[in-house]
């Protein structure tokens, strides 16, 4: 699970919460936008549409969708490739009747990145939040016989935790809890229609790994901009943020 507690957002002396973080630094940059996304002014009237807007502009501007285009997926699907067993680690040992079969694969091209809109719930107890981070992208599998490509489409969800921390001065901060992909949540759909016969043995080995590795692999990659994201949240959106939070103010979620 991915844990991240040292990049935060201060937000000035508020009430204490039960979160106690000891002298943590402020980040470098804090409170400026990262290039090319918008400052969206605080609307306590509207205050989840304004946060999930900057997060969502924030991901897109910070490169999410190269992040998605640029997975070594080709590295995890081969297993004779150089980098592969550092990325499946054990699993390999389980998929031994699949190794020829994935040989086979030439290529793998990603296209149609996407962040689709992202969700926002509070916690039962009213003082985190909980962000889903909808993803999907497209898989194009080449083989040696040009008939034999299937199309694949993927979704995937990451749900990052956002909750106030409190340093030994009093001050209060938003920072990112836990970080994961939602189990369950991968989703991989054959886009080219039944895969014939003596495809479909490879189509499973691809599903059994991507089940196994992908997740994580985007887990690592996307959690890491959702914090950087949060480090450079307009200070006075912060501001009303930590105040709902520590107040279990009514956090209206529109559809």
């Amino acid at each position: 699970m991915f844990q991240i507690g040292s990049f935060v957002i201060f937000c000035g002396l508020l009430a204490q919460t039960s979160a106690q973080l000891q002298g943590l630094p402020l980040p470098m940059g804090q409170g400026l936008p990262l290039p090319g996304t918008p400052v969206l002014p605080s609307n306590p009237t509207d205050l989840a549409g304004s946060f999930k807007s900057i997060l969502h502009n924030g991901l897109l501007s910070g490169g999410v969708l190269g992040i998605l285009r640029d997975l070594p997926l080709l590295d995890i699907l081969k297993p004779g490739s150089s980098s592969s067993g550092g990325l499946l680690g054990g699993l390999l040992g389980k998929l031994t009747s699949s190794i020829p079969l994935l040989n086979s694969i030439v290529d793998i091209e990603i296209t149609d990145p996407q962040l689709l809109e992202l969700g926002l719930v509070k916690s039962p107890e009213g003082h985190r939040l909980y962000v889903t981070i909808p993803l999907g992208l497209k898989l194009k599998v080449n083989t040696p016989v040009v008939v034999n490509v299937l199309k694949l489409d993927l979704k995937l969800n990451i749900t990052a935790e956002i909750l106030v921390a409190t340093d030994s001065q009093g001050k209060n901060y938003l920072v990112l809890g836990d970080c994961t992909h939602s189990p369950g949540s991968l989703h991989i759909t054959l886009l080219n229609g039944d895969a014939p016969l003596h495809m479909q043995g490879l189509l499973d080995a691809i599903t059994g790994v991507l089940n196994e590795a992908l997740p994580d692999l985007v887990q690592g990659k996307v959690c890491p901009l959702v914090n950087e994201v949060l480090s450079h949240l307009d200070i006075t959106l912060v501001h009303d943020i930590i105040r709902m939070l520590i107040s279990d103010l009514e956090f209206v979620i529109k559809v």
